[in-house]
C-alpha cells in the first residue's frame, strides 16, 4: 500500500515502503506474497502470511481463534461518515486483546487520524488523492483527550 503513516515507539512517521497489497475483490488464485484479504476469503484459507481486512458489517469476534497468527488486521472505512470501524478497532484492542498491527484503510483523512489512534489504530493508509505528509499533522492535533481510550483508559477526571 502507498500513502502510509505508521506509529513507531509512539511516534508517527511516513512509511516509505510497505510490503502489503490490499485485495479488494475475492479472487480464486492469488500469488503468494503479503496480502490483506477480505474477511470471507481469509476465513476460507486462514494463513499466517496474509493479513485480513474487515468491512463495517464484519464481526471482529470471528477472528478470535486466529489472533495469534495474524500479522495485520485492517479495518475499512468506506466513507468518512461511517464510524463503525472505530468500534471494531476498540473491541479488537480492549475485549480481544489484539496486540498486532491495526491499520485504517479506505476513506482515511487527516481529521480522523487522532481519533483513530485513540481507538487503537497504529497505521493509516491515507486516501490516495490526499497528501500523507499533510495528514501526518492530524496525529499531533490533540494533546489532551477527555474521555477514555485504548491509549489512556482513565477519563481525564481520574488522571488528576
Amino acid at each position: 500500500m502507498r500513502n502510509m503513516i505508521g506509529l513507531h515507539q509512539g511516534q508517527a512517521r511516513l512509511l516509505e515502503s510497505d510490503g502489503w497489497q490490499l485485495v479488494r475483490e475475492v479472487q480464486a488464485d492469488l500469488p503468494a506474497r503479503l496480502q490483506v484479504l477480505p474477511l470471507a476469503q481469509w476465513l476460507a484459507q486462514p494463513g499466517a502470511s496474509n493479513g485480513v481486512w474487515l468491512g463495517p458489517d464484519d464481526d471482529v469476534e470471528s477472528l478470535q481463534p486466529w489472533l495469534g497468527v495474524l500479522a495485520l488486521i485492517a479495518i475499512d472505512f468506506p466513507s468518512f461518515r461511517d464510524g463503525r470501524g472505530y468500534s471494531q478497532a476498540y473491541l479488537l484492542r480492549t475485549r480481544l486483546g489484539w496486540q498486532g498491527e491495526l491499520r485504517a484503510i479506505g476513506d482515511v483523512l487527516r481529521d480522523q487520524l487522532s481519533h483513530m489512534r485513540q481507538c487503537g489504530f497504529d497505521s493509516f493508509a491515507v486516501r490516495e488523492d490526499k497528501s500523507a505528509a499533510d495528514a501526518l499533522k492530524g496525529l499531533s492535533g490533540m494533546s489532551v483527550v477527555y474521555g477514555r481510550s485504548v491509549i489512556e483508559p482513565r477519563p481525564l477526571f481520574r488522571r488528576r
